[in-house]
């Protein structure tokens, strides 16, 4: 019979070296994660972890995180009215003219010699409730006392006072959110208005995207297409190109009298060129009034307003303006959808399409059933490449319309953008961006269920 305790002597040191081994495994999988780790950390998480703090406070985005709230300070110049010695003691109160004075504290005693034109110097600071700079302190001139010394003494501020400086932030909570999301008033209405142009945005630019993507690869990836690296790098080319020059060339494109109008009326002699670029009207509201619906016709019930918009503002479809950008952005990401697409149909097997024209199947039925659904991760990931570009979209607005006209190609990136540095909001607009990044990740969410149905049913 074996000799157990040998046996057990001889496994041991085994067991051990796999341990080990398993141990220098993972130690070199975290080494080469490490550097991408730390990237994550600091251009991800932690911004994201520092736009939540910010989300909670009124930072304007200027003032320095660090600045701490001080007083104003200066130095005022007393003259004795009397022909006897005045003393003014600490904590005298002296304050500026105006309707509105602004109160100071003397800081230390005051003598003024006997005679009339006797005059000492004296140290104030801002009382607290006025600290800082939020009264416009330094501009304004110090000229009464309070108290019984009002008619033997007179002051004045020979220089400047040093202005104070306030909180650089103040913690609010969730007001922010509330403005954005409960409180009626222009924030509101603002934002609500740039999410119904955005999400107008996504409905028109990702199905049309994803679908031009995919077919113009199909067209590429055939054999018997000639040329097919001139049209890959024709398809691309606008991807590469810069987006404010595209932008630049389609205001150009779409002006009142640029080439789409000219093009228009060379085809229809009685067409009223359009103003693409700044016709606030929506496009559906335009169909609608083809067949004589109109604001005025269509009764009470369009009035009705929902978090500051109304009904009829709701299905007003995309202005005019911003579906000429939606062309310009589906035009400019076709390309890059279209490369991920041919990269996936190079992947799909041969064999499987053989074995389909052997079935009798037909160029419909072989695409529907069989490159569709071994498609479906791909228009996965370029549905959701599409949903976070275009919720994100800023560029085209910012170079294009600057929001305009009448606020119909609001976004709410372009919310986010014009509140920390055009209004100095920045809680706000990183409240903004947070609700942002909710609702891409809430759509992705639906997204995958759907394509995950979809896949299901084939």
């Amino acid at each position: 019979m074996p000799n157990m305790t040998s046996m057990t002597s001889t496994q041991a040191p085994a067991t051990a070296t796999m341990a080990d081994k398993r141990r220098e495994e993972t130690i070199a999988g975290y080494l080469f994660m490490s550097p991408m780790m730390v990237i994550f950390l600091i251009f991800l998480f932690i911004p994201i972890a520092f736009a939540l703090f910010v989300s909670f406070t009124n930072w304007n985005g200027i003032t320095p995180l660090g600045q701490t709230q001080s007083q104003t300070t200066g130095v005022v110049l007393f003259t004795n009215l009397t022909t006897d010695p005045v003393t003014i003691p600490a904590g005298t109160i002296v304050t500026t003219e105006g309707g509105s004075p602004i109160r100071y504290r003397l800081t230390a005693d005051v003598t003024l010699e006997a005679g009339t034109e006797a005059t000492a110097e004296g140290s104030i600071v801002a009382l607290d409730e006025f600290a800082g700079s939020g009264g416009n302190t330094r501009r304004d001139s110090i000229t009464a006392i309070e108290g019984d010394l009002a008619e033997a003494v007179s002051v004045t501020n020979p220089s400047a006072l040093a202005s104070g400086q306030d909180n650089a932030y103040q913690f609010v909570g969730l007001a922010n959110y509330q403005d954005l999301l409960f409180k009626q008033g222009i924030r509101q209405r603002d934002f609500f208005l740039s999410l119904k142009n955005t999400v107008y945005f996504v409905l028109g630019v990702v199905p049309a995207q994803t679908v031009l993507a995919l077919v113009l690869a199909v067209i590429v990836n055939q054999k018997w297409l000639k040329g097919k690296g001139i049209f890959r790098t024709a398809f691309y080319f606008p991807s590469i190109t810069s987006s404010v020059v595209i932008s630049i060339i389609f205001l150009w494109l779409f002006a009142r009298g640029g080439v789409v109008n000219v093009l228009i009326s060379a085809l229809f002699p009685n067409y009223d060129p359009v103003t693409w670029l700044n016709d606030p009207n929506g496009v559906i509201h335009n169909i609608l009034g083809l067949v004589g619906i109109t604001r005025d016709t269509v009764g009470d019930w369009a009035s009705s307003r929902i978090v500051g918009l109304t009904l009829w503002d709701w299905i007003s479809g995309p202005s005019v303006t911003l579906f000429t950008i939606m062309i310009l952005n589906t035009w400019t990401t076709i390309g890059t959808l279209m490369i991920i697409y041919l990269a996936a149909l190079q992947g799909i097997p041969s064999q499987v399409y053989e074995a389909a024209s052997i079935d009798g199947a037909t160029t419909w039925q072989t695409f529907r059933r069989i490159t569709v659904p071994l498609l479906a991760p791909t228009t996965f990931f370029v549905v959701t490449l599409g949903l976070i570009g275009t919720f994100q979209v800023f560029d085209q607005i910012a170079v294009m319309t600057s929001g305009g006209p009448a606020k119909t190609t609001l976004t709410i990136a372009y919310i986010v953008y014009s509140n920390g540095f055009n209004n100095s909001e920045m809680g706000l607009a990183a409240a903004t961006a947070l609700i942002l990044f909710a609702i891409i990740f809430a759509f992705t969410l639906i997204q995958r269920r759907i394509t995950r149905e979809s896949l299901d049913a084939y």
